[in-house]
């Protein structure tokens, strides 16, 4: 009996696999558009060690930031990391302040060097924490590269009206948009920073970092927003930026122009989203199934905000400006097989598209730099070889060859494993292909398919593969990003 059953189960994972390879055929009608995309792909850049001058990934990470060319990208000095993240440690006392931008200036320099004309986001999103009130004062280490996770402690202000808070924006913005500021002493400190700040978001995840409530942020906003316009009138708003999108009170308080002051712009709102393994223990591969049923959970939250932001204030924008993957916390130390980056950039690229469907204006992916103890699981960049990973060629992949403007066209695949989607763009048809799986799937194409471009298991931490298509098949490898061109 025992023979026959792994017999039985052998003959049963044989059809299995042949059944997974069996050609399935994808239909597009090139006539039907679905909608019009207004999604930007794009992706956040956070505040580490990594990313200053004396680290040996620095010229690779700001020449991989350059030669992506993304708009909207959007930097965070964080708060593990204060001496960059925080540019006035200590209160003024009454002869001496105690501004200091040696550790901020020249990430914020690499950044804005690097990105040239196209727009960024900045969010110094740190409140300094003597504006906190607390048992005794936050000690901050010497080593600016020594990492702080206490630094963000209290919730309650000093300063509950805000005006503490929005002064000390409004002279970091001056500092980097007019060329400098006048302290709280009326002193003069000169930057000679005279860069083009197109947005500003407002505080990072204030539902976690220092638990503010809906309507304390929203007075916050309020009074930040108010200050930094005085120096800054061209700068727009993102709003929110919360990590945990499922109390509907963030969305519900926020976006009602009724709880702003008169001529507080609600330009965009911003929230995030991770993906993390159900069992740490499993084998990497079998995360597909986690990370992409709670991508389709996070799918249908995006649609509920979208009504809200939609019935309450229709002209904001929605930035989703944090998707990744988080194996377990920020110090993981475990090996990452490359498999895994290939998994993380299929699931980047289904939200992608999937957020492109709801119409959702930016989809960020986080991050650029991780390494071993900060997060190293959301990196875009090999911190060992200086190299862009698969992740950041899924990106740039989707970034050169599609975005706002492009029409989607009606597609059908019969498939559970791959995702597809034709667009007609300013440089031609195009279909995306995503394979959520770890599985090879045999795809027939429409006429016209010309070459495929591709990021999988064999491109490794290089760009994206090309090949000519001669007949009318692709094979598709497990967790596969790929762009066909038609003629």
């Amino acid at each position: 009996m025992r023979t026959v059953k792994i017999c039985c189960i052998a003959l049963s994972l044989a059809i299995y696999g042949k059944a997974l390879a069996q050609e399935k055929t994808v239909a597009i009608n090139w006539d039907r558009t679905q909608q019009v995309s207004k999604t930007t792909p794009t992706l956040q850049v956070v505040y580490n060690p990594m990313l200053r001058e004396n680290s040996p990934i620095y010229k690779g990470t700001f020449e991989a930031l350059k030669n992506l060319e993304a708009s909207y990208v959007r930097y965070v000095p964080w708060f593990p990391y204060p001496k960059a993240a925080v540019v006035e440690l200590k209160a003024p006392a009454k002869t001496e302040t105690f501004w200091d931008f040696s550790y901020a200036d020249p990430t914020m320099e690499a950044l804005m060097k690097a990105q040239g004309d196209r727009s960024v986001v900045i969010n110094f999103s740190t409140t300094p924490a003597w504006m906190w009130k607390a048992a005794k004062p936050v000690e901050v280490d010497d080593n600016p590269d020594q990492v702080n996770w206490n630094y963000n402690h209290g919730t309650e202000l000093t300063d509950p009206s805000g005006k503490e808070v929005s002064a000390y924006f409004a002279r970091l913005i001056s500092w980097y948009t007019k060329g400098g500021f006048t302290d709280e002493l009326g002193k003069y400190h000169q930057s000679g920073h005279h860069y083009n700040i197109a947005w500003w978001e407002v505080l990072n995840e204030p539902d976690l970092e220092h638990h503010i409530s809906p309507q304390l942020y929203t007075r916050l906003y309020d009074a930040i927003v108010t200050e930094i316009h005085k120096v800054s009138p061209e700068t727009r708003f993102v709003g929110i930026s919360v990590a945990l999108e499922t109390n509907p009170e963030w969305f519900e308080y926020f976006l009602n122009p009724a709880n702003h002051l008169p001529g507080v712009p609600l330009d965009a709102i911003s929230y995030h989203f991770y993906g993390r393994p159900t069992i740490n223990d499993l084998p990497i591969g079998n995360y597909q199934f986690s990370f992409f049923d709670q991508a389709n959970g996070f799918l249908d939250r995006v649609r509920y905000i979208e009504s809200i932001r939609k019935r309450l204030s229709p002209n904001t924008m929605t930035h989703i400006n944090e998707i990744g993957n988080i194996l377990m916390d920020h110090d993981y130390t475990g090996v990452i097989p490359p498999t895994y980056w290939n998994l993380a950039g299929a699931m980047y690229a289904y939200l992608y598209l999937e957020l492109t469907k709801i119409g959702i204006d930016v989809a960020g992916e986080s991050q650029l730099v991780g390494y071993p103890t900060q997060f190293p699981d959301v990196s875009m960049m090999n911190w060992t070889t200086a190299r862009p990973n698969a992740r950041y060629w899924v990106l740039k992949l989707l970034h050169d060859n599609l975005g706002p403007g492009d029409e989607l066209k009606y597609t059908s695949l019969p498939s559970q494993s791959v995702v597809s989607q034709a667009f007609l763009t300013k440089k031609g048809k195009r279909l995306l292909l995503i394979n959520k799986f770890d599985n090879n799937e045999v795809l027939k194409l429409p006429a016209g398919a010309l070459h495929i471009k591709y990021v999988d298991g064999t491109t490794g931490d290089n760009p994206a593969a090309k090949e000519d298509i001669t007949g009318s098949q692709v094979t598709l490898r497990p967790f596969s990003v790929a762009i066909v061109d038609f003629n």
